[in-house]
């Protein structure tokens, strides 16, 4: 992943941002919306610019609405990516430190945190970054079904594990994660027959989902409209 590429108009982060509240879950700081009595979870799993976008929290506060738990946990441990931050370590380094295998990991522990309270079925959505994060889940019996939105650091070779139903959401102008790649994604997993959905969204450029500008009325348009899909998806594959 290009730093150039996946980094650029990054949010302003706002951690009095959503209607829901942050906790402290499996060791880490996480944004939670909805009932905690819920039976279902969703896990949204964030880019690099990490769990305080506003946009992410609004995201997750509409998933809620639908009757989940929605959790958003800090897996970058209060270090996001930020091109401005004049201190900021090169991106390489950057993603060195915050790596997908500690995202996959720490996942895990909040997934089980999430089952001694109660829950008992989970789905999880990765943006950009986070999409690598719930490939990993993807491929195990942590969760249920899994979407990924404008995915990163995801290779063909991954999707061939990959054991629970997946959508898969890009856009139509993304030199990271081109739509001929992501229609790849989909031809493997139906090869192995497992539940896929792939849409690519026009006119829309990576990040789209998630770092709209709310004064853009045609990226809040496309946005929602794959939040909806990434709903929708959810709503249809766990129990």
């Amino acid at each position: 992943m290009s730093g150039a590429e996946c980094c650029r108009n990054p949010p302003v982060l706002s951690s009095s941002s959503g209607s829901g509240s942050v906790i402290q879950l499996a060791g880490l700081k996480a944004y939670v919306s909805g009932s905690s009595h819920s039976k279902r979870a969703i896990l949204l799993v964030s880019d690099g610019f990490g769990y305080e976008s506003p946009n992410l929290r609004k995201i997750a506060d509409k998933v809620a609405t639908a009757g989940f738990y929605v959790v958003v946990p800090d897996f970058l441990h209060g270090e996001p990516f930020d091109p401005h931050n004049a201190d900021q370590k090169p991106f390489p380094v950057w993603l060195n430190i915050h790596n997908t295998d500690r995202g996959f990991e720490d996942a895990k522990l909040v997934i089980d945190a999430l089952k001694r309270q109660g829950t008992t079925t989970f789905g999880a959505a990765g943006f950009c970054w986070g999409a690598k994060v719930v490939v990993e889940l993807a491929k195990s019996t942590y969760i249920e079904a899994a979407v990924l939105l404008h995915p990163s650091l995801t290779a063909p070779e991954d999707l061939k594990a990959v054991k629970v139903p997946m959508a898969i959401l890009g856009a139509g102008n993304d030199n990271h994660s081109p739509p001929e790649l992501l229609r790849q994604f989909g031809e493997i997993l139906i090869s192995n027959q497992v539940k896929t959905f792939v849409k690519i969204y026009p006119g829309v450029e990576h990040g789209w989902a998630v770092r709209y500008q709310a004064e853009d009325e045609f990226a809040v348009k496309s946005a929602e409209e794959a939040q909806q899909d990434m709903l929708d998806w959810f709503l249809a594959h766990i129990s």
